[in-house]
């Protein structure tokens, strides 16, 4: 994997992998870094540590925080015991996306007959430059339709990129839903209901909307958004500028989340 010039910053969350275990530390190599770190036993956990090796095994990977950076000894201390759970998730993902990442770019090295290494030299490197992540520069490409044109990549690399990029990643999405119960006393009530779904499908919006009859007056509707944060202020909007609509016409309306 890709190799980051230098040494992380204090406070850095890094992936390891444990190197060698002592009785009182652990030196693991840091797999984004060419360097090596080491885990005094009192980082490792919280509490009295009876035996390390409870808590860390040879050529394991683990999520670790940069305590302190010593460059010019090249020393690097690392804790195990003061990162959160949220933080060891979080690196985990990243590390896995950055090894699919990588494996995209040998696709196009592959296709244009190149070395991995001549594809981060024509292409990664001004990549990570400009993004950090492989990743995040692909999930760009996809939710965006970003080229690379503004990075100085030569033009064919970059259209192969592009192309390959957008046919194997796929962004995660999120679905919610909700129950409409909509009525109308009017003679022609049916036609208001229909007037009023029209009208909801039609709304602008940045998700996918589905809408299923449940049986009068009950209808399903399903947002499918990348986050839940978008996915959940559309669904407030649809929902609310639905019941206007239908009041409007003189029928009624409510909604309520499913859980």
């Amino acid at each position: 994997m890709y190799k980051k010039p230098g040494f992380p910053e204090e406070n850095e969350i890094v992936m390891c992998t444990v190197k060698k275990i002592l009785y009182n530390s652990v030196f693991a190599d840091l797999d984004q870094y060419n360097q090596e770190g080491l885990i005094h036993i009192s980082e490792i956990a919280p509490g009295r540590i009876r035996n390390i090796r409870d808590y860390v095994k040879d050529g394991k990977k683990i999520v670790c925080k940069v305590l302190r950076v010593n460059e010019q000894q090249k020393n690097l201390e690392l804790s195990l015991r003061r990162v959160s759970q949220a933080q060891r998730i979080n690196k985990n993902k990243e590390y896995k996306q950055e090894i699919r990442s990588e494996k995209l770019l040998n696709l196009v090295a592959k296709k244009l007959k190149i070395s991995l290494e001549d594809i981060y030299k024509k292409a990664g490197y001004t990549i990570l430059e400009e993004f950090e992540l492989l990743s995040a520069a692909f999930d760009q490409i996809v939710a965006e339709d970003y080229t690379l044109d503004d990075l100085n990549i030569d033009k064919k690399i970059a259209k192969e990129i592009v192309s390959i990029v957008k046919e194997k990643v796929k962004l995660p999405e999120v679905t919610i839903s909700g129950k409409f119960n909509l009525e109308s006393t009017d003679p022609n009530g049916i036609q208001v209901i229909k007037k009023t779904l029209t009208y909801t499908k039609t709304l602008p919006k940045d998700s996918k909307i589905k809408i299923n009859y449940l049986g009068a007056p009950n209808y399903k509707i399903s947002i499918t958004s990348q986050d839940y944060k978008t996915a959940e202020a559309e669904l407030k909007s649809i929902t609310e500028s639905t019941i206007q609509f239908i009041k409007k016409l003189k029928g009624s309306g409510s909604f309520s989340r499913d859980k």
